[in-house]
């Protein structure tokens, strides 16, 4: 099932996708007869994309949202492997996918840890799809760990606790889970850059489970399980992050490092982007050996001399853009007094 809410610059080809599986399963994959609940896994996942289309629906942003309820994750991520073979063949410009796949359970078997607070982010180092030219430009400036994958989850990690209250993104440096997989793959697979997120602890009794009672012990993914509390809050960092890129200017274009010339300091040049123009430009900034982004130098211009070393740090641009939920009530508060009153696209059902 796929909700598509449509950008408003016809231009913006952008698309971001965010989506949860809504096939359950009990122990025996097999068993179609046996009451699957499925209320963490993925039920949970599905709810927080339709309350996101729900909340999303009545605001406005450049670039088209796609609200997706996938099917067949469980037989083998069969839903996802069509849709992401489909936006291949027919050149949808998706610029993210993120798979919500069990975000209500806070509960940690064995380790007995019950926390709230956190999320994990899963994504792949080196792409997919990678082709043989760029194995070899990653290779030449040590890119491993700057997929666009990779990029996109220490993203979501600044916006979702920028914005989101008592909330820890945590980043796991893997595709997936050992033994496990999830509808992000297929679309990373096709070369689209996809990131899974899901509950920091696991509860593995409420996972893929007959509905029974052992031992005075219940088994089974029951909504009484389910941390509503928690699930409220992913979806809150899911909706934060898809409201700046959705409203966010596009990319600059060709981007360019100059390495001419021995020098301490690292020149950078790039395009202004197409359509809406950002107000300036951040360089981002960080050592080698660090997961996340560590110092931001702001630019207005379309090129920029830094004081630091490209051989000592890895070095990225960013658009300033300062837009996120309080934005996005100021952006729709201007918007209703200039146009007389919101008028909110369509949302139409596929």
């Amino acid at each position: 099932m796929i909700a598509v809410l449509p950008g408003t610059d016809p231009s913006d080809k952008r698309i971001l996708l965010v989506c949860g599986h809504y096939d359950s399963r009990v122990t025996d994959v097999m068993n179609v007869k046996d009451f699957a609940p499925g209320a963490n896994d993925d039920a949970s996942g599905v709810a927080g994309v339709l309350e996101m289309a729900r909340v999303m629906s009545k605001s406005r942003f450049s670039s088209t949202i796609m609200f997706v309820a996938m099917v067949g994750e469980e037989q083998g991520l069969y839903g996802a492997a069509n849709l992401a073979k489909r936006a291949k063949e027919e050149g949808w410009d998706i610029h993210l996918v993120m798979n919500n796949d069990m975000i209500g359970n806070s509960y940690g078997m064995e380790t007995d840890i019950k926390n709230n607070t956190m999320v994990r982010v899963f994504s792949e180092g080196v792409p997919s799809a990678e082709t043989k030219d760029e194995a070899t430009l990653r290779q030449s400036i040590g890119a491993e760990n700057d997929g666009m994958a990779r990029q996109a989850s220490r993203y979501i990690k600044e916006v979702g606790e920028r914005y989101v209250d008592n909330l820890t993104v945590k980043l796991v440096y893997r595709r997936d889970r050992f033994l496990r997989g999830g509808d992000h793959t297929p679309f990373s697979l096709q070369g689209f850059t996809a990131v899974r997120i899901t509950e920091m602890n696991e509860d593995f009794n409420r996972q893929h489970q007959d509905v029974r009672t052992e031992n005075g012990f219940k088994y089974g993914d029951l909504p009484e399980y389910v941390d509503y509390g928690y699930l409220q809050r992913i979806t809150r960092m899911n909706l934060s992050v898809l409201s700046n890129l959705a409203l966010s200017p596009r990319e600059p274009e060709n981007v360019i490092m100059l390495t001419s010339a021995l020098t301490n300091k690292t020149t950078l040049k790039w395009g202004a982007p197409k359509g809406k123009l950002p107000s300036g430009y951040y360089v981002l900034i960080r050592e080698t050996t660090s997961p996340v982004w560590e110092k931001k130098i702001f630019v207005n211009d379309t090129s920029a001399i830094i004081p630091y070393s490209k051989d000592n740090y890895f070095l990225e641009y960013n658009l300033q853009i300062q837009m996120g939920m309080k934005a996005l009530l100021l952006y729709r508060n201007r918007a209703d007094k200039e146009n007389g009153g919101p008028k909110p696209p369509s949302l139409t059902i596929n």
